[in-house]
């Protein structure tokens, strides 16, 4: 009965989540630097992290945070900030020694660090709650079972966290690692670059 809104939930995801934003930026960035175990970790954190605004759509949270302008522009900066924060310490990588390269890359990080990176990126999105409302207020019929609607939201976290493991099992490869090693510290500086933009961009998002 419900499997025309499902498909079309999962269509809007589809394209939303093969869009590139932050959360794309920290699972290659974990990935890259760090290696797999430590992108996939960061992937079930974005993952996660769609728990949370799936739980504010059902409870009708997201509407009170769009619709308040005091509220909106708190989560937003606090974003802003997380992401500028990662940014910077990125664009602060210092060139590493010959010898020492991939000891640099498998630098420690651990599964929790990796897990919270990925939900806070997540989490903290603004854009990520106008996305939830839109979909839980005008794509998901208000009439649909509460129940099916959690299952349209535990089926919204697990595609995302598949999808962001996939792109961590991409950017882990030995060889796509090996090759932006080559580039050592610039790799770490542009993504703290990406990392900087977007938080820009998303300080000046505005309620729509």
């Amino acid at each position: 009965m419900y499997w025309a809104e499902f498909l079309t939930v999962a269509v809007i995801h589809l394209l939303a989540v093969a869009s590139p934003g932050p959360d794309f930026a920290i699972v290659v960035r974990e990935s890259v630097a760090h290696g797999r175990r430590a992108g996939v970790w960061t992937a079930l954190g974005v993952g996660c992290g769609i728990f949370v605004h799936v739980a504010y759509s059902l409870l009708g949270i997201g509407l009170i945070v769009s619709q308040s302008i005091v509220l909106f522009n708190v989560l937003k900066w606090l974003a802003a900030g997380y992401l500028l924060y990662i940014g910077i310490k990125a664009l602060r990588a210092r060139p590493a020694a010959a010898d020492s390269l991939e000891p640099a890359l498998a630098e420690a990080r651990t599964s929790r660090g990796a897990f919270v990176s990925g939900f806070v990126t997540n989490g903290l999105n603004p854009k990520a709650t106008l996305f939830f409302l839109s979909l839980f207020t005008v794509v998901i019929n208000p009439h649909t079972p509460l129940l099916v609607q959690a299952g349209y939201g535990v089926y919204l976290a697990v595609a995302t966290g598949l999808w962001f493991c996939l792109v961590a099992a991409l950017f882990s490869q030995a060889r796509v690692r090996a090759g932006f090693a080559r580039m050592g510290h610039w790799f770490d500086r542009a993504m703290g670059a990406v990392l900087i933009g977007l938080g820009i961009k998303l300080a000046f998002t505005q309620v729509r």
